[in-house]
This record gives structure tokens, sequence and C-alpha cells, in this order.
């Protein structure tokens, strides 16, 4: 492929290696990658599409899922298109500034994902816990309240994280490794003391994650106490059904992001370019899987999606 990279000695960029050590299988990387990417545009639009389209669906249980669905498109829309243009066309050079705005709308969006997880989960609690309260506590327009909350949060937690890097002076080798601009790997490329940044980062990954994985097990500690009061095997059934899609979510989200964040800091037994992959793919098959595992669990959905697929593909005037 040609390389149209900037030599790294120019101040005013930085050199994105892709993965490191796989250099020559880029584009047999790129393949699922962009596979993982398109099939996850393709199923969280169709998601936005539905709900948007469809009165009956305007609850709050759907806003909350439409709110999941546009974090994981601008978190992974903040760094896929720039690790395929790596990949496919050698293209490894990157302003600072550019590094630390990707920087920026990467971890804001996927910091308001984590949040949304973490209102998802009280939407289960007051449905199971309090059902004949849901429809007065949960109305959309406080949903859509809470989804201002949660990117305010995210915005004013990470918001400082780029702001300590702009002001560091980088040394001459600029080499990145790593396909997006990841927070510690760009603090080491610093020559300055990035103390601030490091203590920075790591308390935001242990607040942010620690706070709202606490506020979930919370919740589905009540939810579980709750149904143990049930004499109703059926409902308890019934429930358990209404979380499972969540439970999945959660299980995709938080073990692969919190190893990977620890692992990035403390695991130098770890081999670079199997970290980074797990990174990526922390942020590529949540986004194509979680439509999936909605539109399988939740019925109203499912059946909507499917009443637009046979629309599409029905003959016209029939």
């Amino acid at each position: 492929m040609a390389n149209f990279s900037f030599p790294p000695s120019d101040s005013s960029i930085f050199i994105l290696t892709g993965i490191p050590g796989l250099e020559a299988d880029h584009i047999w990387i790129s393949i699922p990658f962009s596979a993982f990417y398109i099939m996850g545009l393709l199923g969280n639009f169709t998601v936005l599409f539905v709900v948007g389209k469809e009165q009956t669906l305007h609850k709050p249980m759907y806003l909350l899922l439409c709110m999941l669905v546009l974090s994981d498109i601008t978190t992974s829309t903040s760094f896929v298109p720039k690790a395929l243009c790596i990949f496919w066309f050698n293209l490894k050079s990157i302003t600072v500034k550019s590094c630390l705005t990707q920087m920026f709308f990467f971890y804001t969006f996927s910091t308001m994902h984590s949040a949304v997880l973490v209102t998802m989960a009280f939407d289960r609690y007051v449905a199971i816990c309090n059902p004949l309260r849901y429809a007065t506590i949960l109305t959309n327009a406080r949903i859509a309240k809470l989804g201002l909350v949660c990117l305010t949060r995210a915005v004013l937690f990470i918001l400082p994280m780029p702001l300590l890097l702009s002001r560091q002076p980088f040394c001459a080798n600029r080499i990145i490794p790593h396909t997006y601009c990841d927070h510690i790997t760009v603090a080491k490329v610093s020559c300055g003391d990035i103390t601030a940044s490091r203590v920075y980062g790591l308390l935001m990954a242990f607040v942010i994650i620690g706070f709202d994985l606490t506020l979930i097990v919370l919740s589905y500690g009540l939810i579980i106490r709750t149904l143990l009061r049930i004499s109703s095997k059926e409902a308890n059934q019934k429930a358990l059904k209404t979380c499972t899609a969540h439970i999945c979510a959660l299980l995709m989200s938080y073990p692969l992001g919190l190893f990977s964040s620890l692992s990035h800091r403390f695991g130098q037994g770890i081999t670079p370019h199997i970290h980074i992959l797990l990174s990526n793919l922390h942020y590529l098959i949540p986004p194509m899987l979680n439509p999936i595992i909605y539109g399988i669990n939740t019925k109203d959905l499912r059946v909507k999606v499917v009443k637009y697929i046979c629309r599409m593909y029905s003959p016209r005037g029939t």
C-alpha cells in the first residue's frame, strides 16, 4: 500500500501505527472490523428508524434503547473510520488537535453509554418493583432529562483529559502504537510530567465504572429481593425475561472494558497487539449485537422490525 503518512518529526502531528506487530495483516484485520462496524450501523439505525416511526414504541424503555444505540454509533464512529484509513491506505498521521478531539468524543460517548446502562437498570427496577407507579415515575420527559444528565456528566468528567494533555510538551518521537488516540497511550508520548493525566485517567476509570456498577448491582439486588417475595414462578420468569437484554448488554460492556483499562496500565506482560485488538473489539461487538439482542428479547420491537422488513420486500401494491 502507498504510504501517505507525514514524518514523525512534524511537530503538529502524531503517527497512529494501527496494531503493532500485525502491520502485515492490517488488510485482513480490516475485513472483520469493517463488517462489525457496518452491521452495527445497520442494526442501530434500524432500531432508531422503527422506534421513531412507531408511536406505540414512544415509551421510556425504547427511548432509553435509542440513547444506548446513539452512544454505540457515536463511540464506534469516533475511531473506526480512522482505523480503516490506517488499515487500507496507510494514512497514519493525525494532527494533535484532531487526536485530542477524537479522544474527547470517544471517551465522552463511551462514558455516556455506561450512564445509559445505569438508567436502564433503574428503569427495570421501577418496572418490576413499582409497576403501578411506573408511568408516573418514568415519563418520556423525565427520560429525556435523564439523558441530558448522562451527557452532561460525561462531558464534565472527560473534558479535563484532553485539556491536561493539550498543555503537555510532546517528544520528537510521536508514534502512538494504537488504532485511535487512547488517553494513556498519548500521555506516554509526552516529555513532561504526566502524573496528573495518569491519576485523573485512572480515577475516572474507577469512578465511572465503579459508581455505575454499584448502582446497577444495587438495582438488581432490589429486583432480586422483590422477585423472591413473589410466589408465582410464572411471574418471576416473566420479570426476569424483561431484564435479559439489559443483562446481556452489561456483560458485553463492563468485563472487557474494565480488563482493557486495567491491563493497559498494569498488564505489562500482555502482548500489545492483544490489548489493542481487545480494546477495539470492546467498542465494535456490543454495537453490533445490542440491536439483535434487544430485537430478540423485546417482542414489540421485534414485531415492528419484522413488519417493516416484510413491507420493504413485499411487492408493491400488496
